[in-house]
């Protein structure tokens, strides 16, 4: 298959190879999200070296394949190398004796593994780039590596070493958008609604490796069954294949994922602190998530740092902890009863989770795309100076000194405010309105997948309303 989407992406990785001067490149992201189709595929002209290491792999492993991947490239037999040290000067002999005036990659995937304890690889590294690569316009080195851990320790927060030599900026490799995902799936000749699409991606997220999974001819509740619940699904045991092969000591993040699953809402860095078993900086812990797109930090409305909360926004484990794990067959069951309270509360979850990674199609849809504007989700505890509760799904403060209060329903039809739920909206915008003590402009937004019964209470209440459509068009 060929490259699909990653127009930005490819961009900034153009400008590599139109550089004048040797580049070193590091790119990361979270596993199974692209990161090494991207690179080939790019570049799969220009990469003259290409090594990956293996996971767990003992530094004789990691030096056997370097040498299996440098005698194929060289077609000359000679001595594996005894150290990194040893085996860069080899790869130095071989890129002298390339002639050729073009850009030349050298690509290290999966970094992480190939540093492997008292190896020496990064020093050996670093070594290889500042005395040879570097003075070489012709050169472009690229990392790339899925253990966040790892590449928040040596790229991003490391005050020398690889960050230090680091030329281009850092790319963190973000799952698919929902517009990204239709395309990839029409290459795959997967064609489904918009409305399955969204199914899949609020299952799923945008993480290629999933979707390929899925083939044509399917429904999404077909594709979920076999994927997700089947014996030989791959998102049945994804989960703790998926933190243990990014981060080290993943019960950390592990503890931090599940009270966060079990909070959908969100919860703040105390009430995180007062869950976390583990032991460990929660700090780096949390930071680790964020890094690696599981995790989102909810600014408060109003500014109050005390209030922030942190979601768990990685789609995949929230269906997981949700319908998989420890379920059985009854989690299948659940997810198929759409229409009962436990499938409602998910896809509202989930749904939301997907509209906080499309906050620019959405002001697109809003017609306030000019505008400056700051995304919150808003909770209100009742105490007792205000003694009734609210929530809402997502809020958007704007500059022109209005403020979108957005409910989020996901269903297969248009939905359909009754008696009760207006009085809730009337409700909920009042203690909105009393709680935050705005004097901005207030309306009531709602953002549904097929749009709103026209209704009494519709007009009445809601001043704008916009369809999932919206999501699907590119982010500008």
């Amino acid at each position: 298959m060929s490259l699909i989407a990653r127009q930005k992406e490819r961009q900034h990785l153009d400008k590599l190879l139109q550089s004048k001067a040797a580049e070193f490149f590091a790119i990361y992201g979270r596993r199974r999200v692209g990161k090494t189709f991207l690179i080939r595929e790019h570049f799969k002209r220009d990469i003259c070296f290409e090594l990956t290491g293996l996971q767990q792999g003992k530094l004789n492993e990691q030096l056997a394949y370097f040498h299996e991947e440098l005698e194929r490239r060289t077609k000359t037999a000679q001595a594996v190398a005894r150290s990194w040290p040893e085996a860069f000067n080899q790869l130095r002999q071989y890129l002298e004796q390339r002639r050729s005036t073009k850009k030349r990659v050298i690509f290290l995937d999966e970094i992480p593994w190939l540093d492997s304890h008292r190896s020496g690889f990064k020093n050996a590294l670093d070594h290889f780039w500042n005395t040879f690569l570097s003075r070489d316009p012709r050169n472009i080195l690229i990392i790339s590596g899925s253990a966040a851990s790892w590449i928040v320790k040596n790229v991003i927060n490391d005050k020398g070493g690889l960050h230090n030599r680091i030329t281009a900026p850092l790319m963190r490799l973000e799952p698919f958008k929902l517009d990204e995902i239709e395309a990839y799936l029409k290459a795959c000749r997967v064609s489904l609604t918009r409305y399955d699409i969204i199914t899949l991606a609020m299952v799923m997220g945008g993480i290629p490796m999933y979707l390929k999974d899925i083939e044509p001819g399917q429904s999404a509740a077909q594709a979920i069954k076999d994927i997700c619940f089947g014996k030989q699904g791959r998102l049945q045991n994804e989960f703790q294949n998926l933190y243990g092969s990014l981060f080290d000591n993943p019960e950390r993040h592990l503890d931090i994922v599940r009270e966060l699953g079990r909070h959908p809402h969100g919860r703040t860095r105390t009430q995180l602190q007062q869950a976390y078993k583990s032991g460990g900086r929660l700090t780096r812990t949390l930071f680790e998530l964020e890094e690696a797109s599981f995790i989102t930090l909810h600014e408060p409305f109003g500014g109050k740092k005390s209030g922030a909360v942190y979601r768990l926004t990685d789609e995949y484990s929230l269906f997981y902890l949700k319908w998989i794990e420890g379920k059985g067959i009854a989690g299948q069951t659940g997810f198929s009863k759409t229409e009962s309270s436990a499938w409602r509360a998910w896809s509202g979850y989930a749904l939301e989770a997907l509209a906080f990674k499309h906050i620019e199609p959405i002001m697109n849809a809003l017609k306030i795309g000019g505008i400056q504007i700051s995304a919150h989700s808003w909770v209100h505890r009742p105490n007792t100076t205000f003694p009734q509760g609210a929530q809402v799904d997502l809020l958007l403060d704007r500059a022109d000194r209005s403020i979108n209060l957005i409910e989020i329903k996901f269903s297969e039809g248009p939905f359909t405010i009754n008696k009760t739920y207006a009085e809730e909206l009337r409700r909920k915008v009042q203690v909105f309105k009393d709680v935050t003590g705005t004097r901005k402009n207030v309306f009531l937004t709602f953002l549904t997948t097929h749009g709103l019964t026209e209704n009494v209470y519709a007009k009445e209440l809601v001043d704008v309303s916009i369809t999932t459509e919206c999501l699907f068009t590119q982010n500008l």
